[in-house]
């Protein structure tokens, strides 16, 4: 079993779509392949945008869960 490591939180809540997905790919850009990243957003569209995301740029979508008010991503760069 692998361990997943934390991760920076990077809180793009308050943002509609597309931002969530441009900000992320942006911030993903500036780290190394196999680092993760936490994504916190309140855009209803972010739970169809950022998998669809993941899979067309390589990125591995860890993790994917309900919030209070909205939706958290874990991402493993590819």
């Amino acid at each position: 079993m692998t361990t997943v490591e934390p991760g920076e939180v990077y809180d793009l809540r308050g943002l509609k779509c597309p931002l969530p997905v441009l900000k992320t790919r942006k911030r993903l850009e500036q780290l190394p392949s196999g680092a993760t990243l936490w994504i916190e957003t309140t855009d209803p569209l972010a739970v169809i945008d950022i998998p669809h995301f993941c899979s067309e740029k390589g990125h591995v979508l860890v993790s994917s869960e309900r919030t209070g008010d909205g939706h958290r991503f874990l991402i493993r760069k590819g």
